[in-house]
């Protein structure tokens, strides 16, 4: 009965020396991916979410004073001049100011959560990195201990040096992982914070601009009724 330890002991042998690599090229492959994945997020999400490039003051300033003024055409021409997020959600509004409350508010809601999604489509990439990094770090890492105990059991020997030298080697992986998970980690919640706050602004001005088209609609109303009589 002693071939059956043996026997699976060389198949073990076998196929840790067969999945041991290509445990090892994942991590620090992936690894090197998720930075560069970071990296990349980073300087796109630093330039899309630029206020001038969601809510451009001037464009409000400008939006305010011919809707103030009633002069809805004017306004729709600015929105559809100015390329931003708030200018295409004003847009939808504005479109349907002889409409009731409940259709302009639907329109505003759609048109808020269309340009929601587009703000945090790729944070959620930073998300991502933040949990699959230090996975594929502690991979890398068990990958090198186990490589490390092979080396120590091949050579024979307990010398101290060889078994910290291989334990230090593989929880370097482990350790690349969390460089790169944690600031991944901390990104996402700043660019979040970020859309929440811009989310928060142009809900407020959408809210304004219903107020607004709710009481000339009322007005309107009332004079009419007074030339009716």
């Amino acid at each position: 009965m002693e071939w059956f330890p043996g026997s699976f002991s060389e198949a073990a042998g076998q196929l840790g020396d067969l999945v041991l690599p290509i445990a090892s090229l994942a991590s620090w492959g992936g690894l090197m991916l998720c930075s560069v994945v970071v990296l990349g997020l980073l300087l796109e999400r630093s330039v899309v979410l630029r206020r001038r490039r969601i809510i451009p003051t001037g464009f409000l300033a400008q939006v305010r004073r011919h809707w103030y003024k009633g002069d809805v055409k004017a306004a729709l021409a600015c929105c559809d001049e100015e390329r931003a997020a708030i200018s295409r959600i004003l847009r939808a509004g504005l479109g349907r100011h002889e409409a009731d409350r409940e259709e302009i508010e639907k329109a505003l809601e759609v048109a808020g959560q269309l340009e929601l999604y587009n703000l945090s489509s790729y944070i959620r990439g930073f998300s991502l990195v933040a949990s699959l990094a230090p996975m594929l770090g502690f991979l890398g890492t068990v990958a090198g201990m186990i490589g490390a105990f092979n080396a120590i059991a091949a050579a024979g020997t307990s010398n101290p040096s060889l078994v910290a030298n291989g334990i230090s080697a593989a929880l370097l992986s482990t350790a690349s992982g969390l460089v790169i998970g944690i600031p991944a980690l901390a990104l996402y919640h700043f660019f979040r914070g970020r859309v929440d706050r811009f989310v928060q602004e142009m809900e407020e001005v959408a809210l304004e601009l219903v107020e607004d088209l709710m009481q000339r609609q009322r007005v309107s109303e009332l004079r009419r009724q007074a030339d009716a009589v």
